[in-house]
């Protein structure tokens, strides 16, 4: 039968300590990823999309004076890129922030998970050195 020799603990500590990835993203942006984002936090708010509404219905007027043409090209470009655009935005951030809770919980979960592990693989290896003595104990005799 083959001995089994366990990796030590202290060498399994060193390897895949569970990693915070929200904190690791925030400290891996450059000044220019940080100034995209706190733009994009800015636009994309409801306070944002009812700044972009009413700046768009100022030009409401004007637009139902030239025409269905009008109308349509308003539509699309003014209204929908503007006001459309915000919304769209405000999802995004909010299914982000899920995203970024979700990581945060996964790695509370990970790290509880690691103190667990470390302490069953302590545990065991202190039964390995118990196990070790009554075998000495026992070739003695």
């Amino acid at each position: 039968m083959k001995k089994y020799n366990p990796i030590p603990l202290e060498e399994l500590q060193k390897i895949n300590k569970p990693v915070n990835v929200n904190v690791k993203h925030k400290e891996s942006l450059t000044i220019l990823d940080r100034v995209a984002v706190f733009i994009t936090s800015i636009v994309g708010t409801m306070w944002c999309a009812i700044a972009f509404t009413i700046l768009a219905s100022i030009s409401l007027p004007d637009a139902i004076k030239g025409g269905r043409a009008t109308v349509i090209s308003w539509i699309a470009q003014t209204f929908l890129q503007l006001v459309l655009l915000s919304v769209i935005m405000v999802g995004q951030n909010l299914q982000s922030r899920r995203s970024e809770l979700r990581a945060e919980a996964d790695f509370d979960v990970d790290t509880k998970a690691e103190i667990e592990i470390e302490t069953i693989l302590q545990h065991l290896e202190n039964q390995n050195e118990e196990i070790a003595k009554i075998l000495e104990n026992v070739d003695r005799k």
